[in-house]
């Protein structure tokens, strides 16, 4: 297994929009990413991930790109984001950015060009057809739309706003290399690769929709026969000749291909974020998650990538709900639910990843109108339900539950004020539990939800077991608890979480030392609600 600084790294990914707002228009911006630097050091984050800034008309929060080398006005500026990266690199951390290479804006100038005429030039650098498949977009509803100017068909497999490039274009593909190279040479640290297993389409055997309902058919959108030949080419023109990290948003990529994509000798990418876990627990369901669904999950991604490739570890990001809201218990053990998920997958084989306020334990906020929420997913989604005829309650139920709003609702950095992150109202609003969840009241509390991630971060920086160890699946009597070892040639660790409000019986291993617990102290007899450990096994 080959060490490189990169799986050795603790990432933290912010959503500039909510993360801190300098200036005052209740929108976070790359200036207010700078203030609070020093407390990403503090928390021990070696790897900012940071959203798309890019220019943006904003329809979905600036995934819908209409510059990828400008910076959207409402973030600042070219020269603001110069400064960031340099002092991210002057504290010895270093800076990884959203590449969304599958979609631009409709604003943006390629698809100006190409809707401007059938013949134009840049007409092939996204898809037109004139008559749509029976395709459903990913954002709910059909995944074409008919452009008036040319009366053709453009598919987007997002919102309508947001146009698939056609990466079968060659020209298309030297302008996206182009681009990429361009940031790398400004001294980026590497990518987050943006719906990249949706880059290659298969057209055949799909039907127009004339008087059909619209079939969500997601094997011709993902991870297609032929996606790896495009994926080698951008590696080679771009990833290739830079010390860089690459970690890819790879929706319907399974453990069978995890050589081709991620192995070590001749994988397309460093890591890739695997969907499975997120479809544990389905839309309409109560919160909670499948503990032995769970296990299988996740050790059959451990297992795979064993000696051969690396893990992206994670549980929340921009598009997912809180995980303490759907995962664990928000109410009466909020602090150690939080806690008990973090320990579970912070300390398998694989790069940690960290979401913003994930490390206080941020929770799903109580918006009960659908005025509240912003997010065009969400939105969509209530539109097209409505159309099939679901009840209003209903549908609130599930976005309630799983909007992406959830997770992007402004960081909570202080009980006053609108939550320490803007001196003006928020572009969507605080989740009102701000007043008490929030960095400045948990930086007191040794075993709060923050305290316990820099426990964390810092055991992991300080056990290369923890790091580079062998994943095996350790069992107990109870399916309640998710526990597993790591092992290198000097040491061995077992981490153990119970993820349910189930009291257990527990004996600790003859010669166990207990290196950290969510609870503080250990109860020698039992493992408490939510409770999580990791101990030092003898050899």
């Amino acid at each position: 297994m080959k060490k490189t600084w990169w799986k050795e790294a603790v990432v933290y990914q912010v959503y500039p929009r909510s993360f801190k707002d300098s200036n005052g228009d209740g929108i976070g911006d790359l200036k207010g990413v700078m203030q609070k630097l020093d407390y990403l050091v503090e928390l021990g984050i070696d790897v900012i991930w940071i959203c798309p800034m890019y220019k943006s008309p904003n329809i979905d929060n600036g995934y819908d790109i209409s510059d990828f080398q400008d910076i959207m006005e409402e973030m600042g500026t070219m020269d603001d984001f110069d400064r960031l990266l340099d002092g991210v690199h002057k504290r010895g951390m270093k800076l990884i950015l959203d590449l969304v290479l599958n979609h631009t804006s409709d604003e943006h100038p390629w698809f100006i060009e190409s809707r401007s005429s059938r013949d134009n030039p840049k007409r092939d650098w996204y898809i037109w057809r004139e008559e749509p498949t029976n395709w459903e977009s990913i954002f709910s509803g059909p995944a074409w739309t008919f452009d008036e100017t040319t009366r053709q068909y453009y598919l987007h497999l997002y919102a309508e706003k947001q146009p698939d490039v056609n990466w079968e274009n060659p020209e298309l593909r030297r302008a996206l290399y182009d681009m990429t190279t361009w940031w790398l040479d400004k001294g980026v640290d590497g990518f987050r690769l943006d719906a990249i297993s949706h880059i290659k389409k298969d057209y055949s055997n799909m039907p127009n929709p004339k008087g059909r309902g619209y079939v969500p058919a997601w094997e011709k959108m993902t991870d297609v026969e032929g996606i790896l030949g495009f994926l080698k080419e951008l590696r080679d023109k771009t990833f290739a000749k830079y010390d860089v990290m690459t970690v890819g948003e790879a929706n319907g990529v399974t453990t069978d291909e995890i050589d081709e994509w991620i192995g070590e000798e001749h994988g397309v990418m460093d890591m890739l974020f695997q969907f499975e876990t997120w479809y544990l627990r389905k839309p309409d369901e109560p919160c909670g998650v499948n503990v032995d669904a769970l296990k299988g999950v996740l050790t059959r991604w451990q297992e795979a990538a064993q000696g051969i490739s690396w893990n992206a570890l994670y549980v929340e990001n921009h598009d997912r709900s809180r995980i303490v809201s759907t995962w664990g218990d928000d109410t009466v053990y909020w602090r150690e639910s939080a806690t008990a998920v973090g320990f579970m997958y912070f300390f398998m084989q694989g790069t940690p990843f960290i979401y913003q306020g994930q490390e206080i334990g941020m929770t799903n906020a109580p918006f009960e109108d659908l005025v509240l929420y912003h997010d065009v997913k969400t939105l969509n989604f209530y539109r097209y339900k409505k159309a099939e005829g679901i009840e209003h309650e209903a549908i609130m139920q599930m976005i309630k539950m799983n909007s992406r709003d959830h997770s992007r609702t402004p960081m909570q950095w202080q009980g006053e004020g609108y939550g320490g992150f803007s001196t003006s109202k928020p572009w969507l609003d605080l989740n009102p539990n701000y007043t008490w969840l929030n960095v400045e009241a948990q930086r007191q509390n040794p075993l709060s939800v923050f305290n316990l991630y820099k426990q964390m971060i810092a055991l992991r920086k300080n056990k290369e077991v923890l790091v580079y160890g062998a994943y095996k699946l350790f069992k107990t009597w109870y399916a309640c608890v998710y526990a597993y070892t790591r092992e290198d040639k000097k040491e061995k660790v077992l981490v153990l979480s119970n993820l349910k409000d189930e009291l257990c019986a527990w004996s600790p291993p003859e010669g166990a030392v207990l290196l950290l617990c969510n609870y503080g102290a250990e109860d020698p007899y039992s493992l408490r609600p939510y409770e999580a450990r990791v101990y030092q096994l003898e050899k």
